[in-house]
C-alpha cells in the first residue's frame, strides 16, 4: 500500500538514499532539510534516479524548529508518517557546541512531534545510532543490551529522544514509533551519482579514505592500534547505505500493523576493524592508502557491532551488500564526484 511521507533531513547522505528507495518502491515522498550540512542537487539526482524529473520530489527548505512552516507543511498535506532524519550529527563538534546539538535536535524533533500530533500524524521513523550503547554489555549487541552513559552530546541527543519518543508512545497508544539503531553506513548508491559529501574535514573513516585516495588529504590518521582486536585497530559494524536506506522502507511495514514501539538494529551482524576497511578499500579501488597511527580517541571503543535478527525476523529485513561492494560504490562516488556536489 502505498505511503505519503515526509522526510526530514532528505538531502542529507542517508536522507537522499532512503529518498530513492521510497519512490523505487512506490511510496510518495516530501522532503524537508534546511541544507546546513547537504545539497539539494542530492535530491535532484535522487529523483532521477527513482525514475522522476529532477524537481519531482518537493522540497522544503526549512529548519524542523520552525514550528510556522511546520504548521504549513501539514495543512496543505496529509502524511502517512514521518521519517526523521534531521539533526546535528558531527561526535567531536557535539562537545564543542552542546548548545547547538542540544537546542537543534531536542528542540527541533519535540516542535516536529508537536505538529505532528496537532495534525494526526502519529507515525514516526527515527534515525537512532548504535552510540546510545555506550560501552555495551554485550557483543555482538542486541536491542535487548541496556542503553548505556553516551560519551558525547550527539550520542546524548539520540538517547534523550528515544526515551521522549518512548514516553509520548506510552502516554498515547496512537502512536507508532520505530527506533532504527544504525550502526557505521558507509557506500553509495552503486550508480555513482549520490553519496556522501562531508562539508570540511570528514568525521567518519570511509569519506577520510576516499579524500586521501583521491588526493585530497596526505594520509589517514588511524586512533590507536593497541585495542584488544585481531589487529589493535577498533572494529565496527559497516553497512553500505543503501541497505540502510531499504531498512526505513521495511520498517513502514512496523507503522502500518500498528506496532506501538519498535526496536531496531540495522547492521551486518560483522566486525571489521580499521585496518581491514583500509585493506578492503586499497583492494577495491587499486589505490595505496597512505596511514598514520594517532593516539586513542577519548571515548572510543575496542569492538562494536549487531546481532540485526530481530530486524530480519520481524521486517524481513536483511543487509545485502559487503565490504567489498561498499569500498567500490564508496571509491565509485568519490572518483565521479572529486568534489562532491559542489559547494555547500
Amino acid at each position: 500500500m502505498k505511503m505519503r511521507i515526509l522526510v526530514t533531513g532528505g538531502t542529507g547522505f542517508i536522507g537522499s538514499h532512503t529518498v530513492v528507495e521510497l519512490l523505487c518502491a512506490g511510496h510518495e515522498a516530501e522532503v524537508l532539510d534546511n541544507l546546513s550540512n547537504s545539497s539539494e542537487e542530492a535530491l535532484r539526482r535522487a529523483a532521477l534516479l527513482a525514475g522522476r524529473d529532477a524537481d519531482g520530489i518537493p522540497f522544503h527548505r526549512a529548519d524542523i524548529r520552525d514550528r510556522a512552516v511546520l504548521e504549513q507543511i501539514f495543512s496543505h498535506q496529509r502524511f502517512d508518517a514521518v521519517i526523521h532524519f534531521a539533526g546535528l550529527k558531527a561526535v567531536g563538534e557535539s562537545t564543542e557546541k552542546p548548545w547547538e546539538y542540544y537546542d537543534n535536535n531536542i528542540t527541533g524533533t519535540l516542535t516536529l512531534l508537536d505538529v505532528m500530533r496537532r495534525h494526526g500524524c502519529k507515525n514516526i521513523i527515527f534515525s537512532s545510532s548504535a552510540t546510545v550503547y555506550g560501552d555495551p554489555a554485550e557483543v555482538p549487541i542486541t536491542e535487548n543490551c541496556p542503553k548505556g552513559s553516551c560519551t558525547n552530546p550527539y550520542g546524548w541527543t539520540k538517547s534523550m529522544l528515544e526515551q521522549i519518543l518512548t514516553d509520548m508512545q506510552k502516554a498515547d497508544p496512537e502512536w507508532n514509533v520505530v527506533l532504527l539503531r544504525y550502526f557505521n553506513p558507509i557506500g553509495a548508491h552503486p550508480s555513482g551519482r549520490i553519496g556522501e559529501n562531508p562539508n570540511g574535514i570528514p568525521n567518519n573513516l570511509m569519506p577520510y579514505i576516499t579524500q586521501v585516495a583521491i588526493g585530497k588529504r596526505p594520509e589517514l590518521g588511524v586512533f590507536g592500534n593497541d585495542y584488544d582486536t585481531p589487529d589493535g585497530t577498533g572494529v565496527r559494524d559497516y553497512i553500505h547505505v543503501v541497505d540502510l536506506a531499504k531498512g526505513h522502507v521495511s520498517a513502514l511495514e512496523a507503522l502500518r500493523n500498528g506496532c506501538g514501539l519498535a526496536v531496531y538494529n540495522l547492521g551486518t551482524g560483522r566486525g571489521y576493524s580499521v585496518l581491514e576497511v583500509v585493506h578492503a578499500f586499497e583492494k577495491a579501488s587499486g589505490i595505496k592508502v597512505p596511514y598514520a597511527i594517532k593516539p586513542r580517541r577519548s571515548g572510543d571503543i575496542a569492538c562494536c557491532y549487531s546481532d540485526p535478527s530481530k530486524a530480519e525476523r520481524e521486517l524481513g529485513w536483511k543487509a545485502q551488500y559487503g565490504l567489498e561492494e561498499m569500498c567500490r560504490d564508496s571509491w565509485n562516488w568519490q572518483r565521479n564526484n572529486p568534489e562532491g556536489y559542489g559547494e555547500l
